[in-house]
């Protein structure tokens, strides 16, 4: 079944996406939850026409993603967690972590738009998180978990 998604959906697509489903799960949760309609040939020809209109729209806004791509590259990104024996962490460093160090030096990024592999991090370290400013742009931002000052 081909549906066209009205939101992003993690690991199926973008919003304006036409995709291939099976029939349960687009007949029982997607179209239900108003997260993606079926693609008709009248729903086709209205995306297509939706989609010239934003293609004017969507250079400025991947210009912007880029730029603020090279603005959070120059950022330095510590985030200090409390630390037990060794260098393991007391709980663990995970996406909304790291969105709120990027809220206090004044950039506002969604903690889904932030995956750092394998979840979470449960210790001391340097790591890298992959930050997904735009559909067509996704930057790779180092950042490091240190001790917690006493």
């Amino acid at each position: 079944m081909q549906i066209i998604l009205k939101e992003n959906i993690e690991n199926l697509g973008f919003k304006d996406d036409l995709v291939k489903v099976k029939n349960g799960y687009g007949r029982n949760y997607l179209i239900p939850q108003g997260k993606a309609i079926l693609a008709t040939s009248s729903a086709r020809k209205v995306l297509e026409e939706n989609l010239k209109q934003k293609s004017f729209k969507e250079k400025k806004i991947i210009q912007d993603a880029n730029k603020l791509g090279e603005k959070l590259m120059t950022l330095d990104i510590k985030i200090s967690s409390k630390v037990g024996s060794g260098d393991k962490l007391f709980g663990s460093v995970s996406a909304p972590d790291l969105a709120k160090a990027f809220d206090a030096k004044g950039y506002e990024i969604e903690k889904n738009a932030i995956s750092i592999p394998g979840k979470t991090i449960k210790r001391l370290g340097s790591y890298q998180a992959r930050i997904r400013l735009h559909r067509e742009v996704s930057i790779q931002l180092p950042f490091e978990v240190i001790p917690e000052k006493k």
